[in-house]
């Protein structure tokens, strides 16, 4: 039984690397019913229902498509894209044929004239597919108003994962990962860029940003002005040929690209979280409550200074009675 079970799981690991084309033709050599249940619905065939779908693409290599966005592309009763040149090409690439369906074009720009033709196609029952340049919709890409409009008129949403560069750039960071915050693209002016990165600084988290090559070098100085010595990583690039990721503090990143003249390329810059605060000495601790309980009572005083200083209560409100003693 367990020879069996080694073979079948073998022959399926098999099945999974059939090139792209023989998927999306149905031409299974090996049907996913031949599985136990338990694998069939990795291989079975997705279903795109009535509604608007989100396609994630490639950021790069047009090989990291997923065989959903492929099935939703070839299923749609119309495809939406940012740029409907780029859709051709990518769709051209996987052998998805365009077949005489509608090919909309939908950006920040046309968004006013397209959305009511969408709507239309939606309100029908159609299964229309959207589609950045690359990456996810909606992280720094159109997208949201088309979404937001059709939520409101209780029109289904649905996505099919994939690609982003913020999350690859942060998994090549070597940043922490457990929270981050997806800040987008800074200001272009200088005094507008240092306001935007005011209100990012105590955030506790990792920071992902995108920017521009021309105006990379100065961001990372701003921000190292106003994050201060913060490990960072600058990634472009990323899945293409030249994909390349620097890591360093910011200030020696901010003269590297000074030095070295604006980089080719997508850029993605990660910076670390603030360094956690060194915790409240006994000397401390007695200089604040002693300037609190001038004007406090006592427990009002070990209440403000506990909170303050991020301590506990009840530890603060014990060393205040011993000055009173004292």
């Amino acid at each position: 039984m367990r020879l069996t079970y080694r073979i079948t799981k073998s022959l399926y690991a098999v099945y999974a690397l059939v090139s792209d084309r023989m998927i999306r033709q149905d031409k299974f050599f090996l049907r996913p019913s031949a599985f136990p249940e338990r694998w069939r619905h990795t291989v079975a065939k997705s279903q795109l229902r009535p509604g608007l779908t989100l396609i994630a693409t490639p950021i790069g290599n047009a090989g990291d498509i997923t065989l959903r966005a492929l099935d939703a592309l070839r299923d749609a009763d119309a495809i939406a894209a940012e740029d409907t040149r780029v859709a051709r090409r990518l769709m051209d690439i996987h052998g998805v044929s365009l077949g005489g369906r509608p090919l909309i074009p939908y950006h920040d720009h046309n968004a006013a004239s397209a959305l009511p033709r969408l709507l239309e196609l939606l309100r029908n029952g159609a299964r229309v597919v959207f589609l950045s340049d690359a990456g996810t919709p909606m992280v720094a890409d159109p997208g949201y108003r088309l979404a937001k409009t059709i939520l409101a008129e209780g029109i289904p949403l649905e996505a099919t994962p994939g690609p982003c560069a913020a999350i690859m750039a942060l998994t090549l960071s070597g940043l922490p990962s457990d929270r981050f915050t997806f800040a987008g693209f800074p200001p272009n002016k200088r005094e507008a860029r240092r306001r935007f990165l005011q209100e990012l600084a105590p955030l506790p988290t990792t920071l992902i940003l995108y920017e521009s090559p021309k105006r990379l070098a100065a961001s990372l100085a701003d921000m190292a002005e106003v994050f201060g010595p913060r490990d960072a990583a600058v990634a472009r690039e990323l899945t293409k040929m030249f994909e390349e990721t620097r890591r360093g503090t910011l200030d020696a990143l901010a003269v590297t690209y000074a030095e070295d003249g604006p980089p080719k390329g997508e850029i993605v810059v990660v910076v670390g979280p603030p360094a956690s605060p060194e915790p409240a000495g006994e000397a401390d601790i007695d200089d604040a409550l002693r300037d609190a309980l001038t004007t406090m009572t006592t427990k009002d005083a070990a209440k403000a200074v506990a909170s303050d200083l991020g301590l506990p209560r009840k530890q603060v409100y014990e060393r205040a009675l011993a000055l009173k003693s004292g």
